[in-house]
């Protein structure tokens, strides 16, 4: 474990002392300690890269690479992982899409991850299913530490600095430079040493069964189902107040979707949602109309400016019966909180005395109030509630709503004392 050395003051005096904490020092990680491996790319590689990792003890570190704001999609562009007595191992999931031998190496072994949720239904495209996980950023949460990104946490448990320059770059880049794969070895490099301290702290707060049954439900997530109305997404669609210039934004977004999808490239890339939104808010009536509107002004854009117009076209042309209607589809989800008071007072009611009750909770076992409870479960109970409320039908509502037994066993009795003062 690497040791996290003390600051001590610069002043002499000590009332000249700032009345401030001293970060922990933190010494720079430059190389990996068994260096930079080459990318495994073809059949042969990746059956020694199994085998070594097979060989290998303890748990495995596991991260993955993708291209957002560059290509279509979640797709996974390089794939790392470390074991003690296996060494890193960088594999190249485009040369290599079946990554089932992997998996079938680590079968039964625990895969340390940060932010687990980003990368496994990514890796599982790659046929990579953990049997277990360990994730470092839900243990940094449950711990209630104030900064939760990788580099964050390891510079606070470990002391070690970790460059972050590379993170956003295009990993679909081929060959990958070798800083880059410097970057992504180091990534791993650290993460069973952080699950180690982390999974010890986990243990003195007693905490250890709560991050256990987080990390299964983040293992055992189902996909996300597909969204409804996913043009109702586009930023700043709020100041289209019109069907006809909704039509329009929805023409938009599907034309620009299927022409991302062709190129390979992000939907933002193509063309910007500020873009659609101007589109929609003008109604350019010709091409000239539309190249004349300043994010139609770029030479890529003006390029596709006859594309983009035709979808208008088709959208002005759509007839009234046609037109998608100024609210999303209806769901089962409560209404904003904002409206409570007016529309239900006594959830309005209800929702108050709830929030103040998962707040005190959060500050007391210093869990995020988001990680202590779903917020939206919290408002779907506040809403709707069982027609009895008592810490059954309260227990069984949050259970059947995903929560986590510790959190039906944390907030339920404080959540059913704080809804019987309001009867």
């Amino acid at each position: 474990m690497p040791h996290v050395p003390s600051v001590e003051s610069a002043a002499s005096d000590p009332e000249e002392a700032p009345d401030v904490p001293h970060a922990p020092e933190v010494t720079p990680l430059r190389e990996p300690a068994d260096g930079v491996p080459d990318v495994v790319e073809t059949p042969g590689a990746l059956a020694e890269a199994a085998a070594a990792l097979a060989a290998g003890t303890g748990p495995v570190a596991v991260d993955a690479e993708r291209a957002s704001g560059y290509r279509y999609g979640q797709r996974t562009y390089l794939v790392q992982l470390r074991r003690d007595g296996a060494g890193t191992v960088l594999i190249d999931p485009i040369a290599l899409p079946d990554l089932s031998s992997i998996g079938q190496a680590l079968q039964g072994v625990e895969w340390v991850l940060h932010a687990a949720s980003q990368d496994l239904p990514g890796l599982a495209e790659q046929q990579l299913r953990p049997d277990a996980v360990f994730d470092t950023e839900l243990a940094a949460r449950l711990l209630g530490m104030p900064r939760v990104g990788l580099a964050a946490v390891v510079a606070d448990v470990l002391g070690l600095g970790l460059a972050k320059e590379h993170s956003a770059v295009d990993w679909s880049t081929r060959p990958l430079p070798r800083d880059w794969l410097l970057y992504a070895a180091l990534d791993v490099e650290v993460l069973t040493d952080l699950r180690r301290e982390l999974g010890a702290r986990l243990e003195a707060a007693g905490k250890a069964e709560w991050a256990r049954q987080e990390f299964e439900a983040v293992r055992t997530a189902p996909p996300a189902p597909p969204r409804v109305d996913p043009w109702r997404r586009t930023s700043g669609l709020q100041t289209v107040r019109d069907r006809r210039r909704l039509a329009v934004v929805r023409a938009l977004w599907e034309a620009r979707e299927a022409d991302a999808r062709r190129r390979d490239v992000s939907p933002g890339r193509v063309l910007p949602d500020a873009a659609i939104v101007a589109a929609a808010t003008a109604l350019p009536r010709s091409v000239a109309d539309l190249v004349a509107l300043r994010p139609f002004s770029g030479k890529g854009t003006r390029r596709r400016a006859e594309q983009w117009f035709a979808a208008i076209e088709q959208a002005l042309a759509l007839p009234e019966s046609e037109l998608p209607p100024l609210r999303g589809p209806r769901t089962d989800a409560p209404p904003p909180p904002r409206s409570w008071p007016d529309r239900d007072p006594a959830a309005a009611a209800r929702l108050a005395a709830a929030r103040g009750v998962v707040t005190a909770l959060g500050e007391e076992y210093q869990v995020p109030v988001e990680n202590l409870l779903q917020p939206d479960l919290l408002r779907r109970l506040c809403w709707t509630p069982p027609a009895e409320l008592d810490a059954d039908t309260v227990a069984r509502f949050l259970r059947d709503g995903g929560a986590r037994p510790w959190q039906v066993e944390l907030v339920t009795p404080p959540l059913v004392a704080a809804f019987v003062t309001l009867r």
